[in-house]
């Protein structure tokens, strides 16, 4: 279990910039992996009749196209990693003079410098996964800089032309930062190169990662340092398979060799350490043992993004390759994933050592492509069952290594999630005036992809998550005249969200309207026990916007409704919830018209002295007008709203309208609005909104 003191570590490296910035940048890369993956798969598939096939046909044409997919994917994996995270970063410290293109273009210069792109022999090689840390360190690194660069020129204007357009002098700004940025990388690079004699930084951690092992005895301990720097690697987001590819060729490939030549000489093989060891027994799913993880996650998780995940890293996994788990999950950075990502695979490869050495399992004496699944692959390595076997148990005991975390994982998930939902929400109810005008998804900053995400859930979960309150209304004899149906809705982790906040992005979303039906539908599913709660002879209020109750599509909707089971006689009222003026052409009074022919009421929502209320009341079509909730909450702070409510009263009762005031919440305020003619309540003084199957 962990102290109070590690969770509070854990926290504080979960909210770093960096990490944030490289966790954000990781699940951006998802589709571009995706593709990579399946690419990868397709020219790898290790069928020989399939391999036989792609090779043929139209002269290779297939095999050359997932190679061209897979050379813009993977094979430059670490350029889009510079660029994503540069942006992210950019993002998440959301300073307003350097959210632009130079930050990205600083990083991505600064990576081809680290990269060794200046070197005669530079290829695509270098700029794939192997550079990954590479892309980390100038993708953060660069950005901070240009940051403290950029803000010293800021109020420079020495690179600007008056003749110029905007976007010209804009990117004229940007030239002396990226410029002190790209010469603070090169001149850290030179500066490598002379001192350690190496032809770039990349090749730096290379010869340094190589050199560890000269220290290693060989045998058991060789082979486990060389599970736990490479494992060790990938989680700091260097490719670990590819750093230490050159340990692979010097200490381990050629044990096939030797005991494929013993075999032939009718000797014993000898070599337990073996390429198709390390491929078969410890890499299942690539590094990390993470095909354990993976069944950890299907099986344990209950976080619902996660084992989406997990459904979608699924199939590239089982031949082998886990970037998408890696990435999206993701692990790189992760400080709740450092234990099990590192024991799993060591205790893989411990166990497979001692099963191979103690003679329970054959040595490894036939070549196997790592992309093979597992089971076959163990079965094809050892020519025995024994094989598949001791897979079966290393999956097994890997995935009961990864269980507990993964579990906490689920737990800091949902601690997380709801620190980044409250601080949206103090954002958004800070804001909530100017986005009444403004769409939030297309912030360019955090708050606008958090909203994005929680768009997609709503959407998602339409319906199963659509709960309705009811709050009554009364009459002042203390007669309970109605219901007005509110619409909530649960996510699983925030509870219930901020109606407001919920139709702003059904609105953005553009389900405004399907949301607005599943509110009528369940109203009316849930009509008969409202009735018997409240009273047969009440009304029941449903909200639908203004944009909305006057479409043909909605009036579509309730025709539909109306031939199924009749509005006539149900009392329902529809209450226009929007602040801007309905057009009242001669479409939209006919749609108005017909709603109330079937039966329906229609009430103004919000109704103030201002042009847009009274504008409502011209064509004689609403049957009820409930007050703006601010004009109750303002009787006894501003000076001429008993005035103003009164007015509305004389004009309710001239027009034969039900006046009814929401936000009554003291004795007081209903005394003074029963006194100017409001005799129709609604708020907290009574009660606020309930569910039908609350008890009373």
């Amino acid at each position: 279990m962990q102290t109070g003191h590690k969770r509070l570590a854990f926290y504080r490296i979960e909210r770093l910039t960096a990490v944030r910035a490289v966790r954000s940048e990781l699940i951006n890369m998802i589709p571009v992996l995706t593709i990579g993956a399946f690419s990868l798969i397709l020219q790898t598939f290790p069928v020989p009749a399939y391999q036989n096939a792609i090779h043929a046909f139209g002269g290779g044409i297939l095999l050359e196209l997932f190679q061209l997919v897979y050379s813009g994917t993977f094979g430059v994996l670490s350029v889009y990693m510079t660029i994503s995270i540069s942006r992210a970063y950019m993002k998440i410290k959301a300073d307003p003079v350097a959210v632009n293109t130079g930050a990205s273009f600083a990083s991505l210069l600064s990576f081809f410098i680290f990269a060794g792109a200046y070197l005669p022999d530079f290829d695509t090689g270098s700029i794939g996964p192997k550079a990954m840390f590479m892309a980390i360190i100038t993708g953060l690194g660069a950005s901070r800089i240009y940051i403290s660069v950029n803000k010293l020129f800021a109020r420079e204007r020495y690179l600007f032309s008056s003749g110029a357009d905007r976007e010209f002098n804009r990117m004229m700004s940007t030239l002396p930062p990226i410029a002190i940025t790209a010469l603070i990388f090169a001149g850290f690079n030179a500066a490598v190169v002379h001192l350690f004699n190496v032809d770039s930084f990349h090749m730096l951690l290379v010869t340094a990662f190589n050199g560890l092992f000269s220290y290693v005895p060989s045998g058991f301990f060789k082979g486990f340092f060389f599970v736990l720097l490479s494992s060790t690697l990938w989680f700091f987001g260097i490719h670990g398979s590819d750093a230490l590819e050159s340990v692979m060729e010097t200490y381990f490939t050629p044990g096939l060799a030797v005991n494929q030549a013993a075999v032939a000489a009718g000797a014993a093989p000898d070599v337990i350490l073996t390429k198709e060891f390390f491929d078969c027994f410890v890499l299942m799913g690539g590094c990390g043992s993470a095909i354990c993880l993976l069944i950890a996650i299907l099986i344990f998780s209950r976080n619902r993004a996660k084992r989406g995940l997990g459904l979608a890293a699924a199939f590239p996994m089982i031949f082998n390759i886990n970037e998408l788990m890696v990435f999206g999950l993701p692990i790189i950075f992760n400080p709740t994933m450092l234990i099990p990502f590192l024991a799993a695979p060591l205790a893989c490869y411990s166990a497979a050592y001692i099963a191979i050495s103690s003679g329970l399992v054959p040595i490894i004496t036939s070549e196997v492509a790592w992309t093979t699944p597992i089971i076959l692959g163990g079965h094809i390595a050892t020519g025995s069952a024994a094989g598949s076997m001791l897979q079966i148990f290393n999956v097994v005991m890997g995935m009961l290594i990864y269980m507990p975390f993964v579990r906490m994982l689920d737990r800091q998930a949902e601690a997380s999630m709801l620190d980044n939902y409250n601080d949206f929400m103090n954002y958004f109810k800070e804001n909530e005036q100017r986005f009444a005008n403004a769409p939030i998804m297309d912030m360019p900053n955090i708050y606008g992809d958090f909203a994005k995400g929680l768009c997609a859930e709503i959407r998602h979960e339409l319906g199963d998550q659509l709960r309705i309150a009811y709050q009554p209304q009364y009459r002042y004899d203390g007669s309970c005249m109605g219901v007005e149906a509110l619409l909530r809705w649960k996510h699983p982790v925030y509870g219930t969200l901020y109606p407001p906040l919920v139709i702003k992005l059904a609105e953005e979303g553009g389900f405004l309207m399907d949301l607005e039906e599943s509110v009528v539908t369940r109203v009316l599913e849930e009509r008969p026990a409202v009735l018997a709660r409240f009273g047969d002879d009440i009304k029941i209020s449903f909200n639908v916007t203004g944009t909305t109750v006057v479409t043909q599509t909605f009036l579509q909707f309730c025709r539909q409704l109306n031939d199924r089971i009749s509005f006539a006689g149900m009392r329902l009222c529809v209450e226009v919830t929007e602040q801007a003026t309905i057009s009242f052409n001669e479409e939209t009074l006919n749609n108005l018209r017909s709603l109330k022919g079937m039966g329906l009421m229609l009430a103004i929502d919000d109704f103030s002295m201002g042009q847009t209320s009274l504008h409502y009341l011209q064509e004689n079509l609403f049957d009820m007008v409930k007050l703006d909730g601010s004009l109750v909450r303002g009787l006894f702070t501003h000076a001429n709203g008993r005035e103003i409510i009164s007015s509305i009263s004389q004009l309710t009762n001239s027009l034969d309208l039900i006046l009814l005031a929401e936000c009554v919440e003291t004795e007081e305020q209903r005394e003074v609005l029963h006194q100017v003619g409001c005799d129709c309540y609604q708020g907290y003084l009574y009660s606020p909104a309930v569910f039908v199957d609350e008890k009373k």
